[in-house]
């Protein structure tokens, strides 16, 4: 595979934003090596739900979680869930760390790297809940292979989403809410259950509010709010 056929596997985006306070650093040495998630090399159906102890009743994924509002609060009010968080930024790492440390919420692990790194270790079906919230829409047009958002990731998605499993979906950047429905109601594992403007332009009941989401909202800006539903693998085969 040569040239443009080749995938791209480079990463774009910041690491690291302003340097750490002493205390949060101690975090990033100590608190994230105790629930950081690792995925074993020989791969196994039953190392996910083991990494969280007790087993979880279901396991739900934020990919990007910024600095880490919107997981801390879902993991506190569902405890009974275990919680995947990936965020490669270390600045928020280190600002869920310190929600953790505070508060608790021992239903938490973290993958800081890539994700791409991650997804493909993860066992089918496996996830009952998975959320992108304001991942970076790469405006430009020479960018936008780099979201988040693909017919790839989408695939990777279908895989490992329950049947019946939601996918929500939520950004201040119309042309990629575009970019994404078009995307997502075209590909046969998920469906769109919206019957009115009301399902995407209000934010689900139970959403908890991100620091990018307020600072949209201060500037103007509003966000869309979308949920998919992974339709039953027979239902997607044509069974």
């Amino acid at each position: 595979m040569t040239g443009a056929a080749r995938k791209d596997t480079r990463w774009y985006g910041r690491r690291r934003g302003k340097k750490l306070r002493p205390g949060r650093q101690a975090l990033l040495d100590t608190l994230l090596p105790e629930i950081k998630l690792c995925p074993p090399s020989d791969g196994g159906s039953d190392w996910l739900a083991e990494s969280f102890s007790p087993p979880p009743a279901d396991i739900w994924l934020e990919i990007g979680f910024g600095a880490g509002e919107h997981l801390y609060a879902q993991a506190c009010a569902h405890s009974d869930v275990g919680f995947i968080g990936c965020e490669p930024f270390v600045n928020g790492v280190a600002s869920l760390l310190a929600q953790i440390d505070a508060g608790g919420a021992s239903n938490i692990r973290i993958f800081d790297d890539d994700v791409r790194l991650v997804l493909d270790a993860l066992p089918d079906a496996s996830i009952g809940r998975l959320f992108v919230l304001f991942s970076d829409p790469w405006p430009k047009r020479r960018h936008q292979r780099r979201r988040l958002i693909s017919t790839e990731s989408l695939d990777q998605f279908a895989r490992l989403l329950r049947d019946g499993a939601e996918f929500r979906f939520a950004s201040d950047h119309m042309e990629f809410v575009r970019w994404t429905l078009e995307r997502t109601v075209h590909h046969p594992a998920f469906s769109w259950p919206a019957l009115g403007r009301s399902d995407w332009s209000r934010a689900p009941d139970d959403w908890v509010q991100t620091r990018y989401e307020a600072k949209a909202l201060e500037h103007g800006r509003h966000p869309v709010y979308l949920r998919f539903l992974r339709r039953s693998r027979n239902e997607a085969r044509g069974d």
